[in-house]
């Protein structure tokens, strides 16, 4: 016969097998990034400091903005990411970047009611820059979180995407151009 204590000791066994944190993402397409996203931008990460907001850690990296590939933005902006350490607490969200000072990426961002700043996607919004000059390469690489299918909601293997600069340009003009 089962009773209370075994109940909550069955509870507690089949709690302990799940992962902690785990991230289920929509696979968003270059277009469904350049659609969505409030800002698009070129920067470069100058600094990093975390805060606690109603029990959840953000880590707010100031990024010093080279180029504004969609919408209007100034010349540092605030980033938020889920996580991060503030207070002597630390707290992980699975497929939450990180960056260092002096990183160089392209932004795809979202600014939400609350008026906080995110890479959308989390890491499917980010190109990192891997080449000099006037058109650089980029490179987005896949996230590791489970992916699915926006349309059939399976499982999908995410992979990397590497273009050029002006690539990039033209695909967000032409996403934007076919909304209108």
């Amino acid at each position: 016969m089962w009773t209370v204590r075994h109940f909550v000791l069955a509870l507690v066994l089949a709690f302990c097998g799940l992962p902690l944190q785990s991230a289920t993402l929509e696979r968003l397409t270059l277009r469904d990034m350049a659609v969505k996203s409030t800002l698009v931008v070129r920067g470069k990460v100058l600094s990093s400091s975390a805060s606690l907001s109603g029990g959840l850690i953000f880590t707010h990296y100031q990024v010093q903005v080279s180029q504004t590939l969609k919408g209007q933005s100034a010349g540092v902006i605030d980033v938020a990411v889920p996580g991060g350490v503030a207070n002597g607490i630390r707290q992980a969200v699975a497929g939450s970047p990180e960056f260092q000072p002096g990183d160089d990426y392209v932004f795809f961002l979202w600014t939400g009611k609350s008026g906080m700043t995110q890479v959308i996607g989390l890491t499917q919004g980010l190109f990192r820059v891997t080449g000099t000059g006037a058109d650089p390469s980029l490179e987005r690489r896949p996230s590791h979180e489970l992916m699915l299918d926006p349309s059939t909601h399976q499982p999908v293997q995410d992979r990397t995407i590497a273009m050029r600069l002006s690539e990039l340009q033209t695909t967000i003009t032409t996403s934007l151009g076919a909304t209108k």
